[in-house]
């Protein structure tokens, strides 16, 4: 009898554990997907409305975009495959600002999000919002090189390159004489901290939350620093916007624009954020700071407000 209704107790075994296998890799699926559109929620929650605008969504289309369900489930065929509703408008948004060789991108949806499920990159820097005591006390994030492009036209071919977005404000920062590059090339070591971490429990305005950094010992970025980053940091986590922290650079009409490095979910883009004196800054906002002693080559801005 054993050897006759071995096998099939077998097969039913194995049909068993394929099932509970599968209803596992359901439930991580739709774990990860969840975590993903908070993440995102999360993170244009925190933007301000300029930003929201520069990107192509409003403050009240938050809750609807991040509700779909595809937001983190890459596709091989066609756009609207791609992802929710978010990923749509910020693509209708980026393809009117770039041309770009699908063959060689790397900023777009598509890659993008193949990447976010296949190397799941944390988020930089401490996780935590117990405040920092000091610069030297925060580990380095990630180090970049600057200085490698010879003119700005050239950065800006590069970002176009491999398809990383950049806002219209953004676009206008790169295009202004206050933006200039490295004179050679250099190491720079960044950290990554929260406004939390460095202190505030509520929204700081930006001239507080630069004269925190500053009595930390944290240093100003040349604004280069933005889009080498932009350019360097390819599998920037899905709802992960960093602002750097750089002495804000004025547009032609004469506004205050940070420049800030984000991952939307429909591709890494590079945008504007409000660079005024008095911009309310959320606790949830992470800039981007030099490490100091790390880069002494590097011109780095005077932290003067």
């Amino acid at each position: 009898m054993s050897a006759i209704y071995g096998p099939a107790q077998m097969r039913r075994t194995a049909t068993s554990l394929q099932q509970a296998v599968s209803l596992f890799l359901q439930f991580r699926t739709a774990w990860r997907k969840r975590r993903a559109r908070q993440r995102v929620r999360a993170a244009l929650g925190a933007l301000s409305d300029r930003e929201l605008m520069d990107i192509g969504v409003t403050r009240g289309e938050i809750d609807y975009v991040t509700s779909q369900r595809s937001i983190a489930r890459p596709h091989r065929s066609t756009l609207r495959d791609i992802g929710d509703a978010l990923q749509i408008l910020l693509l209708a948004n980026l393809f009117s600002l770039i041309s770009v060789d699908r063959t060689e991108a790397q900023c777009t949806a598509q890659d993008v999000l193949r990447r976010d499920l296949t190397v799941k990159g944390a988020p930089p820097g401490q996780k935590t919002e117990i405040p920092v005591n000091s610069a030297a006390d925060v580990l380095v994030w990630k180090t970049i090189r600057i200085g490698t492009f010879t003119d700005t036209f050239a950065l800006r071919d590069a970002l176009s390159a491999i398809g990383c977005g950049v806002g219209n404000s953004a676009a206008e920062i790169l295009a202004r004489p206050a933006f200039t590059l490295n004179h050679g090339q250099a190491e720079v070591a960044l950290v990554a901290v929260s406004v939390a971490e460095l202190g505030f429990r509520d929204a700081a305005s930006l001239r507080e939350t630069y004269l925190r950094a500053q009595e930390l010992g944290f240093v100003l970025a040349p604004a280069e620093i933005a889009p080498q980053l932009r350019l360097q940091y390819l599998d920037q986590p899905i709802g992960e916007f960093l602002t750097i922290g750089m002495e804000p650079i004025r547009t032609w009409a004469g506004e205050a624009i940070l420049l800030t490095v984000a991952n939307g979910g429909a591709g890494l883009i590079l945008i504007g954020q409000d660079g005024r004196d008095d911009a309310q800054i959320s606790v949830m906002s992470r800039f981007v700071f030099v490490r100091p002693h790390t880069a002494p080559a590097v011109e780095a801005a005077a932290m003067v407000r």
